[in-house]
């Protein structure tokens, strides 16, 4: 990917934290159109929070995010949503109590184009067939891997340009997570932009065009996958070799 192209999401000098605390001391990253890439780091590292700022959902201290060439400042959370830039959150956070159909459709809330929405649930019922299945059982019956499952529909039921996914490997099976893994790499074959955060550090890399490693609220490192997968300090820190 060439870094001479303007980024779809550029991020710059991102300070941010909660009351007297400060989380994030002037993260900068960029992500292009067609990349996936995946931002790794212990607990702790900020990771939740640069999404969360990238969202509007928590404020800036400091710093600039700007998606498809416009500063995000001061546009609230539900219009960064409609303009595209969409996260599918830790914990997933789907609504327990209504339908795995229900839930996909309130993704699609900013949206007033019926066909349109048609063809995107069958398209997220494609991806996930377990969800096709489970269309009319509550949200909080799933597995913890189907609700993962269920809140990437839900994403992509706003039909995003970019979607942030927070740790989408936490708490599920190894099966679903290969299966959620797969789905992320179709998503991209079909030209979709992915910021991922991610525990699992091997394969968030390997799936990865570039890569940042962030500690203590600071970049530390950026390459390819390949090379934070081969850099030694990545591998010592968070491949266990």
């Amino acid at each position: 990917m060439s870094d001479s192209r303007v980024p779809l999401l550029s991020v710059q000098t991102l300070t941010a934290g909660y009351g007297s605390i400060e989380v994030l001391h002037g993260v900068s990253l960029e992500v292009h159109e067609g990349e996936i890439v995946s931002l790794i780091g212990g607990n702790g590292a900020g990771k939740s929070t640069s999404l969360s700022c990238i969202s509007g959902v928590v404020p800036l201290r400091a710093g600039e995010v700007r998606f498809a060439g416009e500063s995000l400042a001061r546009v609230p959370a539900h219009a960064i949503v409609k303009r595209g830039l969409v996260q599918v959150p830790e914990g997933r956070k789907i609504f327990p109590r209504m339908t795995v159909l229900e839930n996909l459709r309130m993704g699609a809330y900013t949206r007033n184009d019926r066909a349109g929405v048609e063809s995107d649930l069958e398209e997220v019922y494609a991806l996930f067939e377990i969800l096709k299945d489970r269309s009319g059982q509550l949200g909080g019956t799933l597995s913890g891997g189907e609700q993962q499952m269920l809140a990437i529909g839900r994403a992509l039921m706003s039909r995003p340009k970019l979607l942030m996914m927070d740790e989408p490997s936490m708490g599920i099976a190894p099966l679903l997570v290969a299966k959620i893994f797969h789905a992320v790499k179709s998503l991209r074959a079909r030209g979709l932009t992915i910021l991922l955060v991610e525990q699992n550090a091997r394969a968030a890399l390997k799936l990865a065009d570039r890569g940042y490693v962030l500690e203590t609220g600071r970049i530390v490192l950026a390459g390819t996958g390949a090379e934070l997968l081969s850099d030694r300090r990545v591998q010592a820190a968070y491949l266990g070799e």
